[in-house]
């Protein structure tokens, strides 16, 4: 097993703290000397020292995390794949381990430095058309800014996701008869804050599925929604009106979204986790979960929710003392562009160049209907196993549109055997895994014959005499032929 050492996170703890080494061994009932050895490095960071520090100060272990590190490691290296002087993994892995903060502002100075290109180019094609007039500088557009700030909240929102759970054993005991529409009660619920519900029957594509009239105090629902997706609209609403000071607080902690698009999105996201945690209780859900081995269709019968709410909850399974398993989600169409990502862990979505098109978020659009497991290996090692299945939803009338999308949900190989789409995979053969990367761009593997752009860290190798099964070929640096850059290379 990994020893974990965390000197200079501790060491910074203390200092926020106030704490003399010797008051903080006291708190933590151990000796100064094995404190200071924990700071110094020379001692690993157990589980049980861990737990003393939530005991005694209140603090938050997943600063400790192995995964955290993981997730900051994989932003580094991208935002250093094109560095003049190669950096190793053991390199980022150091500064995520003993300097995250100083990880984290390249992080932000590369996302800023990823800005100025697009107004650079911006700039270039607005001048080259004879324009003398530079547009506005592009920040980061509102849903990208609230899906970092999901991100980093790891997709869990615990008072909130308290608070629905609380909701659903109330509408629960409230229930008339066993029989009783989930609507039901959150009709009656939205009756107590003065909102009258009404159905709308049409058949136009962009009749909205909910829309609601503050100065009438009227939610005005499309009748052809299923009663799941009505529940579901409801319940957003219900948390916009009822848990309003909760969401705000949320929308107003660090990080902060700053501007008032992306409080906006916020708020309705936030809503929209509520609703879903609302249909789906946190305790029931998970243990459900557990006893069928998150198989996502029996999960679906059990609570008569899709396949993509399914799976959307289970990313949110990250509570203190009684999480699941740690999953990441995505949703992809056919073009590959992601309308949808959340990660409870570490895995890391690349910004550039991309998605892999090995992953099979994209082979089950080719085999619909057909829920698709894949032991994917990523270029540092880390195995995951993935979940895909493509879904379609929309009106049925011939000739109606449909949108497809293809839903993916994946966990660390080490999850793996609680899940029942393991069964007939060998997990402990590396070589069984689809070497698979976070996008082209950043992906330095060198002979994938999948790949659609040069890698950015390593310059071309272009020989008109060479042909080769890879588009592309890197050329070897000294760094990389020493074996700086890691284990992770394929060579």
């Amino acid at each position: 097993m990994k020893k974990t050492f965390m000197g200079v996170k501790l060491r910074k703890l203390r200092s926020e703290r106030g704490l003399s080494q010797i008051a903080l061994a006291q708190a933590l009932g151990l000796s100064p000397s094995y404190l200071n050895q924990l700071e110094q490095n020379q001692r690993p960071l157990t589980v049980s020292v861990l737990l003393k520090l939530n005991k005694a100060l209140d603090v938050d272990i997943q600063q400790f995390s192995e995964d955290e590190e993981s997730r900051l490691i994989a932003g580094l290296r991208e935002a250093l794949a094109g560095a003049d002087e190669p950096i190793s993994l053991p390199e980022m892995q150091e500064v995520a381990a003993q300097m995250p903060a100083l990880g984290r502002a390249v992080l932000a100075m590369h996302q800023r430095n990823l800005e100025m290109r697009e107004q650079l180019e911006l700039l270039s094609l607005q001048f080259g058309d004879g324009r003398t007039e530079a547009p506005p500088a592009r920040a980061a557009m509102p849903f990208e800014v609230v899906r970092d700030f999901f991100f980093a909240h790891q997709n869990y929102f615990d008072a909130l996701d308290r608070a629905a759970e609380s909701c659903a054993a109330a509408l629960q005991r409230q229930q008339p008869h066993h029989g009783a529409s989930r609507s039901d009660g959150l009709v009656q619920r939205l009756a107590g804050h003065g909102i009258r519900v009404e159905f709308i029957d049409t058949q136009q594509p962009q009749q909205s599925k909910r829309l609601f009239d503050a100065a009438r105090r009227t939610l005005t629902l499309a009748s052809r929604l299923d009663d799941a997706q009505r529940a579901f609209q409801l319940a957003t609403q219900l948390a916009l009106v009822e848990y309003a000071p909760l969401i705000d607080a949320l929308v107003q902690s660090p990080p902060l979204l700053n501007d008032p698009a992306s409080r906006k999105l916020a708020r309705i996201g936030l809503a929209n986790y509520f609703a879903g945690a609302l249909l789906l209780p946190y305790n029931a859900f998970l243990e459900a979960a557990e006893e069928l081995r998150y198989d996502i269709e029996l999960l679906q019968q059990r609570f008569d929710v899709g396949f993509e709410t399914i799976c959307h909850r289970l990313s949110t399974l990250q509570r203190p003392g009684l999480p699941g398993v740690p999953f990441f989600f995505i949703r992809v169409d056919r073009a590959g562009n992601i309308s949808k990502r959340q990660s409870a862990t570490h895995f890391h979505f690349s910004r550039t160049g991309g998605t892999c098109p090995l992953w099979n978020v994209y082979e089950a659009f080719g085999r619909p209907e057909h829920t698709l497991a894949q032991l994917a290996s990523m270029p540092d090692g880390r195995r995951y196993l993935w979940i895909a299945r493509s879904v379609s939803r929309g009106q049925r009338g011939y000739g109606s549109p449909r949108q497809t999308f293809s839903i993916g949900l994946g966990c660390d190989i080490r999850h793996a055997p609680r899940l029942v789409y393991a069964q007939g995979l060998d997990l402990q053969a590396p070589e069984a895994a689809t070497p698979i990367g976070m996008g082209c761009k950043v992906c330095e593997r060198d002979g994938c014959p999948q790949r659609a752009f040069p890698y950015v860290g390593r310059a071309l190798d272009v020989d008109e005499n060479h042909s080769r099964f890879s588009p592309y070929g890197f050329a070897r640096t000294e760094a990389a032929l020493a074996g700086r850059s890691g284990p992770a290379l394929n060579r």
